[in-house]
């Protein structure tokens, strides 16, 4: 299976969103995962290389990939039927060579903010992969959650956001990159990001599995 995390917002959360799930399908799940980092900023395959010179012993792989060798890579990858491949997307959409990127998805999570910024460049994904990938849900997942605020268009916004696909329960905002490796996830955060995940595998990842 390959799901891919995308936004052409930066700082939507998709390289978090990447390393929570992954650590939570290796460790809840005990799925063979490997991640494929094409985020510019390569922040996953950093925390990957950071904690092999630490010696400790990954329980997935993350393969940072230039556009051009990834059909060869995902060849190799999906030859075993119980891979589940996490592809960090780039932030930008301007590039051809992630239209074979975006074909190969069975699921497409993206997280995004309620901010305008965040929405509009969400609408934007969410229309240029449903043209070019119609058959892979789309999951809209709010992240950076403030407890203290009031979002007053939320719920126009995930109406809107409805039209494309569904949107999860949210992501508290101290769920920081920081905070998360390649190793494992904190336990006191996971109290804020099971409900989520376990929906996303529960509707998704495991009917795939089992179809």
């Amino acid at each position: 299976m390959v799901i891919l995390i995308g936004n052409q917002k930066g700082g939507a959360g998709k390289s978090t969103l990447t390393l929570l799930l992954a650590n939570y399908l290796t460790s809840v799940h005990a799925r063979k995962v490997t991640v494929l980092d094409m985020d510019y900023q390569q922040s996953v395959s950093s925390k990957y290389d950071k904690a092999k010179v630490l010696e400790n012993e990954a329980p997935y792989e993350v393969i940072p990939v230039d556009l051009t060798h990834f059909p060869v890579l995902l060849q190799v990858l999906t030859k075993n039927p119980k891979e589940t491949v996490l592809i960090d997307l780039p932030g930008k959409m301007d590039d051809d060579g992630l239209i074979p990127v975006i074909l190969s998805g069975d699921l497409i999570l993206c997280p995004f903010n309620y901010d305008e910024f965040s929405v509009d460049s969400t609408l934007l994904f969410a229309m240029v992969t449903a043209k070019i990938n119609n058959r892979a849900p789309l999951v809209f997942i709010p992240n950076r959650i403030k407890a203290t605020v009031r979002y007053d268009t939320r719920q126009e916004v995930d109406k809107v956001m409805s039209q494309f696909g569904t949107v999860t329960p949210g992501i508290a905002d101290r769920i920081d990159f920081q905070r998360v490796d390649t190793i494992h996830t904190p336990a006191i955060v996971l109290p804020a990001i099971l409900p989520t995940l376990d929906l996303i595998h529960g509707n998704y990842i495991e009917k795939r599995s089992t179809t």
